[in-house]
C-alpha cells in the first residue's frame, strides 16, 4: 500500500501549494511513482502541479447518470460500474513522475457526497498501484466529518500566519480525534510567514496542543512564478518555500 499523506486547512492558508512542493518533493526524493488527488471541488492542485485537466469525476458522475437514464447502450455489454472503472483510469492526467486524479464539481444539482466517495474509494483502489499519495483537500473541515479524509500516513494541516488559522487548525486537530480518523500522524504547518509573528503562533500552536512541522516563509518567487504563468512546481531550488517544506518533510519518515 502506499505512503498517504493528505493536506487540510482553512480557505487561503495555501495548502494546495505545499500539495504541490509535497508531489515534488516525493518525484525528487524518493523517484517512485506519486499518486496526486485533488479532492476539493474548486479544482486548483493542477494549476501547482503544471498539467491540464481533460476529465474530473464529477463530471464522469454526471455522464454516467445521464447513460442511465437515456438508457444509452454501453459498449462492449460492460456493466455501469466496469464502465465508470474503466472512465475513471482514462481520467487519470499523466506526468512526469506523478499521475493526478481532479474530484471537480458535479455538473448537476445537488451535495458533493457522491463525487466524495467516488475519490474515496478510487484512492484506496489506486493505492496499490502507487508508492506515495498526496491528498489535497478542500478548505475547512467538512471533508473530515464526511471521513473523505482517511487511511492517511501524515495529516499536515496548513494555517495562514494569523491566530484564526491557528486556532482553525487547533479545531481540524480536535476532529481527527474526535472521529477517532484512521491518521498515524498530523502536524500543522504556518504558511506564509512574513514577518517577526513566527515565534508567537508557534507558541500559541504548541499551547494548544498542536504539534509545530515549521514555518514556510512569504516567498517573492512564489509571486513572481505566478506572474510568469509557472507551476509552483517549477520554483527554483533555492526558493524559501520549497527549502520549508522540503524541510517539514524531512522531519518525517516517509516510507
Amino acid at each position: 500500500m502506499a505512503y498517504v499523506i493528505a493536506l487540510a486547512g482553512k480557505g487561503g492558508a495555501g495548502k494546495t501549494s505545499i500539495a504541490g512542493l509535497t508531489v515534488r518533493y516525493l518525484i525528487e526524493k524518493k523517484k517512485k511513482p506519486v499518486l496526486a488527488v485533488d479532492a476539493d471541488s474548486n479544482a486548483c492542485l493542477h494549476e501547482a502541479l503544471g498539467v491540464e485537466v481533460h476529465a474530473t469525476i464529477g463530471r464522469l458522475r454526471e455522464e454516467s447518470l445521464e447513460k442511465i437514464r437515456s438508457g444509452a447502450e454501453r459498449p462492449g455489454g460492460m456493466s455501469m460500474e466496469q464502465l465508470f472503472d474503466y472512465q475513471v483510469q482514462q481520467s487519470l492526467i499523466e506526468a512526469n513522475g506523478f499521475d493526478l486524479m481532479v474530484m471537480g464539481r458535479p455538473e448537476g444539482p445537488g451535495c458533493y457526497c457522491a463525487a466524495n466517495n467516488i475519490i474515496r474509494k478510487y484512492t484506496d483502489k489506486l493505492s496499490e498501484t502507487y508508492s506515495y499519495v498526496v491528498i489535497d483537500n478542500e478548505a475547512g473541515m467538512e471533508h473530515l466529518s464526511r471521513r473523505t479524509t482517511h487511511k492517511v500516513d501524515l495529516l499536515l494541516i496548513v494555517s495562514d500566519p494569523t491566530v484564526r488559522g491557528i486556532k482553525t487548525a487547533h479545531r481540524i486537530a480536535g476532529l481527527v480525534k474526535e472521529l477517532n480518523l484512521d491518521i498515524c500522524k498530523y502536524a500543522l504547518v504556518i504558511n506564509r510567514v512574513a514577518g517577526n509573528e513566527g515565534p508567537g503562533l508557534r507558541k500559541l500552536a504548541e499551547e494548544l496542543g498542536l504539534e509545530v512541522a515549521g514555518l514556510v516563509p512569504q516567498d517573492k518567487m512564489v509571486f513572481e512564478n505566478d506572474l510568469q504563468g509557472k507551476a509552483i512546481i517549477e520554483l527554483p531550488e533555492d526558493s524559501p518555500s520549497v527549502k520549508a517544506v522540503y524541510a517539514v518533510l524531512d522531519k518525517f519518515k516517509i516510507g
